[in-house]
């Protein structure tokens, strides 16, 4: 049926462009950018939570908004207002991406602002032309990341973290179990940041036409008000937002602007995607967790791990993975991944369910902000997988461990009393700290998780288990170190990874791309095997709180760029 009536629908959409035709395009199309951006947007909760959220534009929307400003050759270029692009290198590099498809389609992009931070003007700079408002400034002057540490605070209410870690470089558990950094959470904070800062001075320097030496000099010598901004070759011009029209246009001829809500039902409409078989996008964002996914109504000013996030469950992910296999429609299957991990039995469940489906079709894997730990885990059943240079990934290793709370019930004068069968039965129990046996024995099984890791990352890689572990043992890289060491295969963002799925696919251009819901449909797994069962042998752990993490990303962010 769809490819019956699709010469119907071709040429009822030719008409209609031959209609806006009659019209007037505007000259520059305005978009607002008020981010952070997801690359793919939540799914909505269900009521009543859906009252307390609010829905966020993703950089996917934002992608097809621009694409078909790009389409209509009537529209000379983009405007772009920043007034917050949000602060993950990934982002702002995906940013960047469209920013260079407009001009590859022949548009002129300017970026007007009433400041620039290190942020806004990285994206900024990737533009033809950067103004800023009539009293405004640049104040991009390095990056910087806030770790946060609770042993102290902790202690005070009567609270104590046993952490239990494959090396010192799983350091997920240090913000509850330290008061300061440790050497090696340290080391690993100066070499992501040192690759960050490259990349935004590369970014800089590249759109500004000047050396990277240059650029760090010049953003080391800011702040600048916006006249010295122009004199040092940072913008190329301050102006009042009123004032664009007459700047962007000829003389006596103001350019015309209208903002993408208006411009849309005067611009022509993008060729219609052929029927038949499509790209399946499976997102698998937050924290990952045994059970079903779930989205909270609220968020804290920052991040903490487990409280108030996103949290993906093997129970929603294994089943629309299992209905991917069985599609005869999806050619082809990208995995999106915006997650710092958790749970190492979900996160094996979702990997062992994903390597079914790349036994029968091509899975391509697109790594977002974070991508490490179980977020690496999930991306191993991979044929191809991608990263953003900014993107943080590896982590690969494992630590369990337990909050201790006797201090705090002794505080609260509250009497506790236990009644228990069985040497360990208060293994768990936040009653007690771990005993050196048990200590010995949650290593032993932590190890035991960990070798499963390292076998994971080897077939998927084709790396030796030695060169697994010498970036492994917990250590977080960029997505450019991560492919120095050969755990991602090529730099890039979502729409690169679409395309390389329908390379695989032997798919034109114009297939559709269509988002995975969770279905409600429950299905059995079409075969078995180790892959298969697994999960389940590890049955019994959970997240910090009772002993089961790969980790969350020990990425703890509250100052990102300053």
């Amino acid at each position: 049926m769809p490819y019956l009536i699709f010469p119907f629908r071709v040429v009822h959409r030719w008409l209609r462009n031959a209609r806006r035709l009659l019209g007037r395009a505007p000259d520059y199309v305005t978009f607002t950018l008020e981010g952070p951006y997801p690359e793919m947007a939540p799914p909505r909760p269900p009521f009543p939570k859906r009252l307390l959220s609010q829905k966020k534009p993703s950089l996917r929307v934002l992608g097809r908004q621009i694409r078909h400003v790009a389409g209509d050759r009537r529209v000379k270029g983009v405007v772009l207002r920043l007034c917050a692009v949000g602060s993950a290198p990934a982002t702002l590099q995906s940013l960047r991406g469209l920013i260079a498809e407009l001009r590859a389609a022949g548009k002129r992009v300017v970026v007007w602002a009433n400041q620039y931070d290190m942020a806004r003007y990285y994206v900024a700079c990737a533009a033809d032309e950067i103004l800023v408002q009539h009293a405004g400034s640049l104040t991009a002057v390095g990056v910087g990341r806030g770790y946060v540490f609770l042993a102290d605070a902790l202690e005070k209410v009567g609270l104590e973290a046993d952490i239990v870690q494959i090396s010192p470089y799983k350091t997920a558990g240090d913000m509850f179990s330290r008061n300061r950094m440790s050497d090696e959470n340290r080391a690993m904070a100066e070499w992501l940041i040192d690759d960050v800062y490259e990349q935004y001075i590369e970014g800089i320097a590249a759109g500004r036409g000047i050396s990277a030496d240059e650029a760090k000099s010049l953003i080391d010598n800011g702040p600048y008000p916006g006249e010295a901004a122009i004199e040092a070759g940072l913008v190329d011009g301050v102006v009042g937002e009123e004032e664009l029209p007459k700047r962007l246009g000829a003389e006596n001829k103001p350019a015309r602007l209208a903002d993408y809500g208006t411009a849309k039902k005067r611009l022509l409409l993008s060729p219609l995607r052929l029927p038949g078989k499509h790209i399946a996008l499976l997102r698998i964002a937050g924290d990952i967790i045994d059970g079903r996914s779930s989205t909270p109504p609220v968020k804290p000013p920052f991040r903490l791990p487990l409280l108030f996030s996103e949290r993906v469950g093997d129970l929603t992910v294994v089943q629309q993975a299992r209905a991917l296999a069985r599609s005869k429609r999806a050619a082809a299957v990208v995995v999106h991944v915006d997650s710092g991990g958790g749970s190492a039995t979900s996160s094996e469940a979702m990997a062992a369910a994903l390597r079914e489906v790349s036994k029968v079709k091509p899975v391509i894997v697109s790594m977002g902000d974070v991508a490490a730990s179980g977020g690496y885990y999930v991306a191993t059943p991979g044929a191809r997988i991608l990263a953003q240079p900014g993107t943080l990934t590896g982590s690969i290793g494992v630590l369990t461990g337990k909050f201790v709370n006797a201090g705090l019930y002794e505080k609260l004068l509250w009497h506790r009393e236990i009644v228990s069968r069985g040497e360990h039965a208060e293994l768990m129990s936040g009653s007690r700290p771990f005993t050196e046996d048990e200590r010995r024995s949650m290593w032993e099984q932590i190890n035991r998780i960990y070798d499963v890791f390292l076998d994971r990352v080897m077939a998927s890689r084709g790396m030796s288990r030695e060169a697994v572990d010498a970036v492994g043992g917990g250590r977080v890289w960029t997505g450019r170190q991560a492919l120095e060491h050969g755990l991602v295969d090529e730099l890039g963002g979502l729409d690169v990874a679409i395309e390389r799925a329908r390379e695989k696919a032997g798919l034109g251009r114009r297939a559709r791309v269509r988002e995975v819901k969770d279905g409600k449909k429950l299905l059995a797994p079409v075969g078995t095997g180790p892959s298969a069962w697994f999960a389940y042998a590890l049955g019994g752990l959970r997240l910090l709180r009772s002993g089961n993490a790969l980790a969350v990303c020990p990425i703890v962010s509250i100052d990102e760029t300053f």
